[in-house]
Formats: structure tokens, sequence, C-alpha cells
């Protein structure tokens, strides 16, 4: 680095003198010199060469004095490190140099050796500075991107300590969610550009928003689909339990928003959620010119595979056995034994439920009418009549009645 250094000075022979005291370091590229006169030439030549790394100023000129030159050094964003140089023993303009801002001070008459060494310690402060500012410019771009993805806790943290390991590709134990909107397509297709745009930036914020409340990651916005991580890239002991918490707020907040906008002539659709928990292969992979914190692997598949059996189950939530078991006092009642589209082996699934529903005779009565089903018990299906007579708005119990009505026996079912 070549420090350009202002010389702000009304003696005649000053340019020479430093330019022959410091020809060395101007010869080997250490340092460059500028000269002005006043405080007003000095203020000319910063606006025309805004890259001066410091300014060493007498105080005595013409037009504008140094102390009045250093108040408006100053005042502009980009302060300069100032060295003022006053008369021997006026310690009344000294004072005031330092309280205004002054790195420095030196005593006339000038003596080189002196000059050189405040210089030399100016100069590794404006280089420390520029440093703290770099690293302060590339915080704030990698929190900006990483704010996408992190709450705002997480972003920070990552975006102060750099390159973290947990942005490195490797296997790791996470839970996902999908979320899903029913009937989308057709959403897309019939609602104007001027409802749909504010439509969709509200509900992905407004999910955004409850997730990073639980301190999730948003992995990937694609449409009306979220997919959410947890346990990354931090650890997160009860990552189960977060993702059972934060589904249960994202339906809430989902079915708020949607009779929201359906008292606007909007009918928006159901947001479906999947979880599961497992090994996922974790971390950037958006190569050296993109940031695309995500992850891959059999685990994502599950949860995305659960999210939309929903559809044929009739609930808005459904999580895996992983997830459950994972999950100290979770509350909720047995799907099945699902056999998930390009899977051969079953997968025990759950529907959680807030815990009034889940302390409500009707979840008993379901538990009742599960265990006849799973026992193969022929009193299965008046078990789930009776459910569904006296809690006609239950899909899940319905959906199991409607298989019992067609010949169908057991939990295990093959879903397409």
């Amino acid at each position: 680095m070549t420090a350009t250094i202002l010389f702000v000075d009304d003696e005649p022979d000053l340019e020479a003198l430093v330019l022959q005291k410091f020809r060395r370091q101007i010869r080997d590229g250490a340092v460059s010199f500028m000269f002005a006169h006043d405080g007003i030439e000095a203020l000319a030549s910063i606006e025309q060469y805004p890259n001066v790394d410091m300014v060493v100023s007498d105080i005595n000129m013409p037009r504008m004095d140094g102390l009045s030159l250093l108040q408006k050094l100053q005042e502009a964003e980009d302060k300069k490190s100032t060295i003022i140089v006053s008369a021997y023993g006026d310690m009344s303009n000294i004072r005031t140099a330092m309280n205004r801002g002054a790195f420095d001070f030196l005593t006339k008459p000038i003596d080189f050796g002196d000059l050189e060494m405040t210089i030399d310690k100016t100069i590794r402060h404006v280089e420390m500075m520029r440093e703290a500012r770099r690293r302060q410019l590339e915080a704030e771009r990698a929190h900006a991107s990483l704010s996408r993805y992190f709450s705002p806790q997480i972003a920070s943290r990552l975006a102060c300590d750099g390159e973290a390991d947990g942005m490195v590709v490797h296997w790791r134990d996470v839970a996902v969610i999908f979320t899903d909107i029913t009937s989308f397509t057709s959403l897309v297709e019939t609602a104007a550009p001027d409802v749909f745009g504010p439509l969709l930036n509200e509900y992905v914020g407004g999910m955004t928003d409850v997730v990073f409340a639980h301190e999730g990651t948003v992995a990937k916005v694609i449409g009306d689909g979220i997919q959410i991580l947890f346990n990354a890239p931090g650890d997160q002991p009860d990552y189960a339990a977060r993702a059972i918490a934060c589904a249960h707020d994202l339906d809430a907040w989902a079915q708020e928003f949607r009779g929201r906008w359906k008292s606007k002539g909007v009918n928006f659709g159901i947001t479906r959620i999947g979880v599961h928990a497992g090994p996922a292969m974790v971390g950037n992979f958006g190569g050296s010119r993109f940031f695309d914190y995500t992850a891959y692997g059999d685990t994502i598949n599950i949860a995305a595979r659960l999210e939309a059996a929903n559809k044929l189950l009739g609930t808005r939530i459904c999580v895996s056995a992983a997830v459950a078991d994972g999950t100290q006092n979770f509350r909720g009642r047995p799907v099945g034994d699902l056999v998930l589209r390009g899977r051969s082996e079953p997968l025990r699934a759950y529907e959680p439920l807030p815990s009034a529903t889940f302390e409500g005779p009707a979840t008993r009565q379901y538990s009742d009418a599960f265990a006849k089903l799973e026992a193969g018990d022929a009193a299965a299906m008046p078990a789930f009549a009776a459910l569904v007579g006296s809690h006609a708005d239950d899909a899940l119990a319905g959906f199991h009645l409607r298989r019992l009505l067609n010949g169908a026996k057991g939990v295990r079912m093959q879903l397409e």
C-alpha cells in the first residue's frame, strides 16, 4: 500500500524539505505527498483526490486555519486521520485539536525524525481502520445474503464468523419441513397480477417470519413451496420438537391468512405440511458464484412425500415417526403405515395435534378405533363410523372409514 499524505502549510520551503527527507520512502513506493497552502485549498484537493489517507496540517494559515480544517474533515463521511502541527508550548490549540478529533500532534520547529515516526504510526492506524471497514462491509454483505435463509440471530452469528464450518457440504441429522398450497396453479392462472404479487409476497414473508421465530432455516422457496431445515447450520438438540412447534404455527398462520384473503374474495388454497427427520447432505451448493444453502437426500424426499400424503389423508400436517419419537411428550394421533411413492418399506406417520385437541374425547375415541383397525378387529368400522357421526369434520377418521367400506384392512396403506 502507498499511503497518500496531504501536507497543509503556508511555509514556502516546507514542500522541498519534506520531499527531501522522505525521498527514500517515496522512491520505494511507501508514501506519496500532496501539498496545500491553507484549509480551503486542502478541502479542494481532497474533493479532487479522495484517496488521501492522512493529513498533516499547520494551525496558523490564511483563509482557513488548521483547526477549522480539522473540524471540516471530521464532519465529512470519510474522516481523514489528521496530525496537527502547533507552535511549541501552545497547549490550548493542541487541546482544541485533540478534542476535535486530531489523531496526533507535532510541535514546531518540526523534528523530521519525530514526524517520520508519527506518520508511520498514523499509517498503521489508517490500515487498521481500513481493514476494520473492509471486514464490516463483508459482514454486512454476508448478513444480507444469509438473511434470506436464516433467522436474524443465526445470520448475524454466521456473518461475524465469516466462512463458517456449517456452510461446507457435509452429512448432518436434520428435521425437514415441506409446505405446499392446494390449487396453486389455478390461482396463478386466474388471479390478476396486482393481486397475485402482494398475495404471494405476504404469504412467503409471513411463513418465513414464523420459521425464523423458531430459528429454522429457509432452504428453498419454489413458487408456493417452502423447504425448511432445523439443526442446520448450527446444533439444535431439540430440532424435532422445534419442527413440530414450527409446523403448528405455520398451519395456524396459513389458516388465518387464508381466511383473511377469502374475505377479500380470493380463494387461497390450504397449506399442507410434511415433516421428517434423518441424515441429509447439507451445505452451500451454490458453487463459487452463488450462495445456495440447502439439503439433499432421502430424508428430504420423504418429507416432501409426507406433505403430498396430506391430500389423500385429508390432513394438513403429516409427520414421520422419526420426528414424533424425537419429540418429548409428542401430542398427536397415528395415521398408519404409509408406503410412500417410490418406496417399498412402510413408514409410520402421525398427525400432530394442538394440546387442547389432543386432550379432547375425540382423540381418545380415534385412538380406540385405530387400535381396533391395527389389530384387524371387525369392530373398527363401527368405531370409525361412530366417530365420523359425532365429528363430521374429522377428515382422517373419514379417510379410514372410506377405506374400510371399500374393503381395506389394517393400517398399511400404499400411496401413489
